[in-house]
């Protein structure tokens, strides 16, 4: 496939030489820098130099690679790569204290910088930089939309803190009566011995006037009045 971007460079970025291995690592490097440092800006546990050292490492294993498939077709290492970075993605994730999983976003952005990693080192300079744009956008850009959308659909969860386990049944029948309905109610083990009541609750908005005129955000701000409430949030990604 002929590269738009190694066309105009010339000859010698579509071969593999000591110019067009340098360029590809410096061109990983780069992309990856701005990539962690997006996610450094909001504290997530994988920042500048761990999506520097990925897109390194798996460009160089595609520099490898490439010099070693002549002579035997199999690209192993890049294999070998993409479950390395799997392993260490999932381990990125986190179960928090409000059974909320985090740093899936993080873990999915690891991942997607190796593969930019291997597609620059097996010189798709032009599939990068869209894969770049695209990733750094859905990282940077996409959260406001998903949080306007998620605050207007009819389902969300919620982190309860009741100052006392009998008042689960006046909570359950306030919300009955402002038109939701609870989907699942789980009590949260990490507070066993804190002296509250703290629980994990899915709700869907069944009120056709809550779905129009109300938002999640306001909803659980008319929650937080009753006086039984220690603290209530609701639960995002």
């Amino acid at each position: 496939m002929n590269d738009p971007i190694s066309a105009i460079l010339g000859q010698w970025s579509q071969e593999l030489n000591t110019y067009s291995a340098l360029f590809r690592i410096l061109l990983s490097v780069c992309l990856a820098a701005v990539i962690g440092c997006e996610r450094s800006s909001k504290r997530h546990s994988a920042g500048l130099r761990t999506f520097i050292l990925v897109s390194l490492v798996t460009t160089v294993i595609m520099l490898m690679d490439i010099q070693q498939a002549a002579n035997s077709g199999l690209y192993l290492l890049s294999c070998a790569a993409v479950i390395g970075v799997s392993i260490i993605s999932v381990n990125s994730l986190l179960l928090s204290s409000r059974s909320q999983i985090k740093g899936l976003t993080t873990a999915a952005g690891l991942w997607g910088a190796a593969i930019i990693g291997l597609a620059i080192g097996a010189g798709y300079y032009t599939i990068s930089l869209i894969v770049f744009a695209v990733l750094l956008s859905s990282l940077s850009a996409f959260p406001a939309l998903e949080r306007y959308l998620k605050n207007r659909s009819n389902h969300f969860e919620i982190h309860l803190e009741l100052k006392d386990s009998s008042f689960l049944h006046n909570f359950v029948t306030t919300i009955r009566r402002l038109g939701l309905r609870i989907d699942d109610i789980e009590a949260n083990p990490a507070y066993a011995n804190s002296g509250l009541s703290v629980y994990s609750i899915s709700i869907s908005i069944h009120s056709k006037e809550l779905k129009k005129y109300k938002t999640h955000t306001e909803i659980v701000e008319a929650l937080r009045s009753l006086e039984y409430i220690y603290h209530i949030e609701e639960m995002l990604p």
